[in-house]
């Protein structure tokens, strides 16, 4: 099973600027899922767990391992590149990068 804390789900979330409904519509969770998982109410199925991390990941996260933070625990930080972030779709606002205009 891969592996996400609540903590790790939190701080990815805001290094990507996302509310908790957006990442359970990228990862096709509920809302509610997302919510009661970071209050620590309940441990949502391996699969949700899978497809939360899944869809931060594919958006620009890394996640960090025990020990891959200044603290030794488990993180995240943005990778290197942010050209495989999810692309934005319609009716989503976006920055034009590298315009000519």
């Amino acid at each position: 099973m891969t592996h996400l804390t609540v903590e790790q789900c939190r701080a990815a979330r805001a290094l990507l600027d996302w509310s908790q409904a957006r990442l359970g519509a990228k990862a096709q969770v509920s809302e509610g899922t997302v919510r009661d998982f970071e209050k620590g109410k309940r441990i949502p199925a391996a699969g949700m767990i899978v497809a939360m991390r899944s869809a931060l990941e594919l958006a620009g996260v890394a996640f960090l391992s025990d020990g891959g933070t200044v603290h030794g625990g488990p993180g995240v930080r943005l990778k290197r590149s942010t050209a495989s972030r999810t692309p934005i779709q319609d009716s989503e606002a976006g920055i034009i990068q590298n315009s000519e205009m």
